[in-house]
């Protein structure tokens, strides 16, 4: 019962007051809806279906389909392991994931279970080079969305995370090291476990590498480069509600600089604000909310080093 009344407490404290904040937020959880019934529909219909293995946490869990004979199905392992993985975010890195992160790993695994009864058979069977293409472009699509309404699967991203929290090692490095082994697992998996010739077993390792490298494309290509940065000059008469919105919301340090506009000859303070592009977005849009007259200026950053940057090698 207490914890039921503090998972209301918690979801009652993270709906918005004001109505356009409201129906933002409302937006954002039907559109990452729809992205994981997309992420299922092509992770089932092209990927498991072809007996391909993509990467991550479904990764992970399609080997274990398949090691087990199709026993256990894909939705359940998933989602057993995301919340194992969720539990181990919340004691090392803190309450910091969102209530999002929760409503995607419930509602993918909810999907997959959907699309698995539904989809039995593989679209493309005789051609599975093009199931790992279109499978992974379906998935990068679905990622990338959801990664611009302020989405978020969990899974290997949690790892990533955590081992960057106690190594100098960035988060893309540790997803692309768990991908490389999950999918490199898959040649044990359908080679001794289902007595599958060698060549077979190697080119469902290459089939994996393909989706794998079509999704990441097709991400970086919907959130303009998830590790490139722009600089953001903001001139406003509401720069200290700016400034607090920003370090306090965003989590972002901001700079104020002392201009002295040519025609009015008055003293202003303009912002200025260094962040990743996948979050240039929302940030402007929350500006927009509270001067709509908010001059600003965005340029990209060819290198940004330092505190939630990048670090000098």
């Amino acid at each position: 019962m207490q914890i039921l009344n503090n998972l209301k407490n918690y979801i009652k404290k993270r709906i918005p007051t004001d109505p356009k904040l409201l129906r933002r937020e409302i937006k954002s959880y039907i559109m990452i809806t729809l992205c994981l019934c997309l992420y299922a529909f092509g992770l089932v219909t092209f990927i498991i279906n072809s007996e391909i293995v993509s990467g991550g946490v479904n990764g992970i869990s399609t080997l274990i389909f398949y090691a087990t004979g199709r026993v256990i199905p894909v939705a359940v392992s998933a989602f057993v392991i995301n919340m194992v993985l969720l539990l181990i975010g919340f004691k090392i890195l803190g309450k910091g994931f969102g209530f999002k992160t929760i409503w995607a790993i419930f509602g993918l695994s909810i999907f997959i279970s959907m699309w698995t009864g539904i989809i039995h058979t593989p679209v493309l069977a005789d051609d599975k080079f093009l199931s790992a293409v279109i499978g992974g472009a379906l998935i990068g699509i679905s990622i990338g969305t959801a990664f611009n309404y302020g989405g978020s699967t969990g899974g290997t991203d949690i790892v990533a995370l955590i081992v960057s929290k106690f190594r100098n090692v960035g988060p893309g490095r540790v997803i692309l090291l768990c991908d490389i082994f999950i999918i490199s697992s898959s040649f044990i998996v359908f080679h001794f476990f289902n007595g599958h010739p060698v060549v077979d077993s190697v080119r469902v390792v290459l089939y994996g590498f393909v989706t794998m490298g079509v999704t990441s494309y097709t991400i970086d290509l919907l959130v303009l480069g998830s590790r490139s940065s722009v600089q953001i000059l903001i001139n406003s008469a509401k720069h200290q509600q700016i400034a607090e919105m920003i370090t306090h919301e965003k989590n972002r340090g901001v700079t104020l600089l002392n201009a002295e506009g040519y025609y009015s000859k008055k003293e202003t303070r303009v912002l200025f604000v260094v962040v990743r592009k996948y979050e240039l977005q929302p940030l402007m849009k929350r500006i927009k909310d509270i001067d709509a007259n908010a001059f600003m200026s965005v340029t990209n950053a060819l290198g940004v080093f330092g505190n939630g940057f990048e670090n000098i090698k």
